[in-house]
């Protein structure tokens, strides 16, 4: 991958003392670890957009049960399961 663009940010002199400090250690360059960081930072991100369209799909898929009467209502529910539990424990 090519390497032609170039990034400056501010920071604390601590923590970059303590950044460089770290990368030494682990001999490793600083840009490295911060090229990393980044992508970590943008595959965590991508992951969150994609998390949240999915519950929204989900959601989306029960209202539209709850609209055309294919819903149940959480006692429905609860009952079902407390049937289902018994049940099971009655296996044991």
């Amino acid at each position: 991958m090519s390497k032609e663009a170039v990034f400056t940010m501010k920071l604390e002199p601590e923590l970059r003392a303590e950044f460089m400090a770290e990368t030494e250690a682990a001999d490793r360059p600083a840009s490295q670890v911060v090229r990393e960081l980044m992508r970590e930072y943008v595959q965590r991100q991508r992951q969150a957009r994609e998390h949240d369209e999915f519950l929204r799909q989900k959601v989306e898929v029960a209202r539209k049960s709850v609209r055309t009467g294919r819903g149940r209502s959480n006692a429905e529910v609860e009952a079902d399961f407390a049937a289902r539990r018994a049940s099971t424990a009655n296996q044991v």
